[in-house]
């Protein structure tokens, strides 16, 4: 293709992109959407499939500054479809966690903390920022500090990927593998403001940072202290990473502990070896290690996630197992099965698992073409996958949540691997068949995953689990029956519990917020509530009863009556003892009596 043609190609692809935001820009979300995807405009997802397509094309073919160019668009196209929501005007997103990170945001909005009180107020800090500077409402503030977290994600990838191996396919394979958002499982981590997932998407930066300090030398004088501009690099990411979350900060010290047992070991057993050339990272490790543990070392948090993994490591009740099975069976009645929601969900992030696991073990057999250099950066990822791993299973015993977290930062390192990978894969194919026929191979390969990849970044009914948009009738709802109930009532609802949205209007810090260990809100008995006993659905009390028209879908649509039937949804409006107290087109209160 001409330069001319190229560079109609890349106008015609920026068009398309612009078209499809402004198509779904007009097209605002003015009611509850079970999902993002359905309920943006299908033109909008024509203009960006059409960019997609030739985003892929040229950043697997190109090279320089148009292969640049690819990788933008890429990037753009991704970044527009995390944005969604942003574009298309949704109040809130996000139901559980989103709602108490609101609450904080909204507490350091209004000078009741500090945001240095909190032990991950990195995307807080964000937001009050978006919020003064930007002059927007906190809600939709923190959701423009999702975005801006994501962001570095698409940037730095392709970046690593370019100093580790300097091999232009590999880095435009890189870039499209980012896209795919492999660290997004929405089992523990989520498209949305979710610190431990925010997080994620900044780790490339970290590592970055490192991979610069082992390969690049400083071309002024060092600095004080012994450090060099790449190590300041360093610790000024870390630093931004565990304030954002700390549980990623642990995974990058346990990565930097294996790269320094990796240099160790080569040492003790090598004369000469690229692994001898590169800085020792006994000190970045050191230093990393203690930033994390003297800013953890007296949280309260930290050491109850430390207690919860113990006890759940030697409790049978609790861990995986478990939690597998009671998914299976409930899967099973409403029509699905794991093995069907493993194929949408994780069959793009096991192909690319299995490609880069072949790679490494092929690498340390000797039997590929990478230099000594990027040979030793490769062994540098790939040993550090064996503790990281470690880590995943003890987590998977202990706390599966936890577990799923830890799968996050492993696919950010295995997106990286994956570059390199795929692309020798590629030249391998290519003296099979031809160089054109690899890149056409690798192209439908990298297309069909990336299309699985963004069809589940955001939660959806095909992966059986409802959108959390929350409209603004929803959280007015919850604003004015929380306003004007009586104090002594509790609040019940029929999944997420009530206490988050008083978090997310009124804060944390208030004397009378709820939480989630009091009396003051909770979820209704389902057996109870299904035989039309709304009565005695809650302790045999009196209480608010709260429905949205999320509730509805989730239960009705979704789950399809698994858990609360339409009849006893419905048989709630003609009870003698539910009063209807507030109501709008998405929200429900019913003031439930003791009286049976």
């Amino acid at each position: 293709m001409n330069r001319a043609t190229l560079n109609w190609t890349f106008a015609g692809g920026f068009v398309a992109l612009a078209v499809g935001i402004l198509l779904a820009r007009a097209d605002p979300a003015t009611a509850y959407e079970v999902s993002v995807y359905t309920g943006t405009p299908a033109a909008t997802w024509v203009g960006f499939a059409i960019a997609t397509a030739i985003a892929v094309s040229t950043t697997l073919t190109c090279y320089g500054r148009q292969q640049a160019i690819g990788i933008c668009l890429g990037a753009a196209t991704v970044t527009s479809i995390v944005s969604l929501p942003v574009i298309r005007n949704y109040y809130f997103s996000g139901m559980g966690d989103a709602l108490s990170h609101l609450g904080w945001t909204r507490d350091i909005a209004a000078g009741q903390m500090d945001a240095h009180e909190l032990f991950y107020p990195g995307i807080h800090a964000l937001g009050t920022i978006f919020h003064y500077l930007g002059g927007v409402s906190i809600e939709r503030s923190l959701l423009f500090g999702m975005v801006a977290l994501f962001v570095p994600f698409l940037v730095f990838v392709p970046l690593v990927v370019r100093d580790l191996s300097g091999n232009a396919l590999a880095v435009g394979i890189a870039a499209v593998v980012s896209w795919m958002v492999l660290p997004i499982n929405n089992i523990a981590t989520h498209m949305g403001v979710h610190t431990n997932s925010n997080a994620l998407f900044l780790v490339p930066v970290v590592l970055f940072a490192l991979v610069a300090y082992l390969r690049r030398r400083a071309t002024i004088e060092r600095l004080p202290f012994g450090l060099s501009p790449f190590s300041v690099l360093l610790y000024v990411s870390a630093i931004a990473l565990l304030l954002v979350h700390p549980q990623q900060m642990v995974n990058v010290v346990i990565l930097a502990a294996a790269i320094s047992g990796v240099q160790y070991v080569a040492r003790r057993r090598y004369d000469e070896h690229p692994i001898l050339e590169h800085p020792t990272v006994y000190t970045p490790t050191f230093v990393l290690g203690s930033i994390f543990s003297i800013w953890v070392v007296s949280n309260e948090r930290f050491r109850g996630a430390i207690e919860g993994l113990i006890t759940g490591m030697f409790t049978s009740e609790v861990g995986a197992g478990t939690e597998v099975d009671q998914r299976d069976e409930s899967l099973a009645e409403i029509g699905g099965s794991l093995s069907e929601l493993f194929v949408t969900m994780f069959l793009d992030a096991a192909l690319i698992g299995l490609v880069v696991g072949i790679f490494v073990l092929l690498t340390w057999l000797g039997r590929t073409r990478l230099d000594g250099e990027s040979k030793s950066l490769v062994t540098y990822f790939g040993i550090a996958l064996v503790p990281l791993g470690v880590m995943f299973f003890v987590y998977f015993v202990g706390t599966p949540t936890m577990a799923f977290r830890q799968m996050g930062f492993i696919y950010v390192v295995l997106t990286i691997l994956a570059g390199i990978a795929i692309a020798h894969a590629v030249g391998g194919l290519s003296g099979v068949i031809s160089p054109p026929g690899a890149n056409a191979v690798a192209a439908v390969f990298l297309g069909v995953c990336l299309v699985l990849g963004l069809m589940t970044v955001y939660a959806s009914p095909v992966i059986y689990s409802p959108g959390q948009h929350v409209t603004e009738e929803n959280y007015n709802g919850y604003e004015t029956g929380m306003e004007h109930g009586a104090d002594d009532v509790p609040y019940a609802g029929l999944g997420y519990d009530p206490y988050r949205f008083d978090h997310g209007i009124n804060g944390l810090e208030g004397e009378e917020s709820l939480t989630a260990v009091t009396a003051s809100s909770g979820e209704i008995d389902r057996e109870e509530f299904n035989e039309g006993n709304y009565t005695g659905a809650y302790n045999d009390v009196g209480y608010y009863l709260i429905v949205t028209e999320f509730d509805e879908s989730r239960e009705l649509d979704v789950y399809q009556e698994l858990r609360y039937s339409e009849a006893a949804l419905r048989g709630v409006e003609y009870d003698p003892h539910a009063d209807k107290v507030i109501s709008n087109d998405e929200f429900r209160m019913y003031d439930v009596s003791s009286d049976g």
